[in-house]
């Protein structure tokens, strides 16, 4: 297998994304956590980018709204603290 890095940077965003879902699964962290929402920009973030690098239109749609998404959450997080 040979990977460029458009597949490293998408590997790493989407093992960001299942590690965030894991352990808000197994109630490690709570998913009104500050931990969860930063897991959930970055990990979406990194996937948005490597789907924009390979061209796939419908994930750069899907992990952009996840990172909107998310950064409403921290905006919100922050308002509240």
């Amino acid at each position: 297998m040979n990977l460029n890095l458009n597949d490293w940077i998408g590997f790493t965003g989407v093992a960001i994304l299942l590690l965030a879902f894991l352990l808000n699964l197994f109630k490690k962290i709570s998913s009104n956590s500050l931990s969860y929402i930063l897991m959930n920009i970055i990990g979406a973030g990194l996937a948005c980018l490597a789907s924009w690098l390979i061209n796939y239109i419908p994930f750069v749609i899907l992990e952009a709204s996840w990172t909107i998404v998310s950064l409403f959450a921290l905006f919100n997080y922050v308002r509240k603290k």
